[in-house]
């Protein structure tokens, strides 16, 4: 798992039209990497939307949200649409960024084979090192809100 005060693993993941985009794009910009386990659920949808609601905030400073999960693009896509989602939704398919940040929650409601990304947000300044990590072993439990804004708040650009 990454820690506060790492730098961010750099990748390369594809968005809801099959475009590469990479950490490194967001350069100079606070990030906030939200992991989802999965597109079209509950708490995923609640999660994401409620991101979604505080995205003038959170641009106001200087942030960009992201949304990651295991999902292909055209799910990340059609639940872009369905929710109004207007911050990039990237697909980890094959769950290597994932692991690498907080992990993934193998034999995933009990399918066995299939894994999901653990709910985890991580916030990235903008020199690329991670100022605010959370990650749930507890896929139905949502982020600290207030946590990550106040992260926000004192990270610097």
């Amino acid at each position: 798992m990454i820690h506060p005060g790492q730098h961010a693993p750099e990748f390369v993941l594809l968005d809801t039209n099959r475009h590469p985009v990479r950490l490194a794009d967001f350069q100079g910009k606070k990030v906030v990497l939200a992991f989802y386990p999965g597109a079209f659920t509950k708490v995923c949808q609640k999660e994401l939307c409620a991101f979604r609601d505080m995205l003038a905030n959170l641009e106001a400073l200087n942030a960009q949200v992201v949304g990651i999960s295991v999902d292909s693009p055209w799910a990340n896509g059609a639940f872009a649409a369905a929710n109004r989602i207007g911050f990039p939704l990237l697909s980890d398919y094959t769950r290597d960024v994932s692991r690498r940040y907080g992990g993934v929650h193998e034999d995933f409601a009990g399918l066995a084979g299939y894994s999901v990304a653990k709910r985890s947000v991580f916030v990235v300044d903008g020199g690329g090192i991670v100022r605010y990590a959370w990650v749930s072993d507890d896929p139905g439990m949502e982020p600290p809100y207030a946590e990550i804004q106040a992260a926000l708040d004192t990270t610097q650009t």
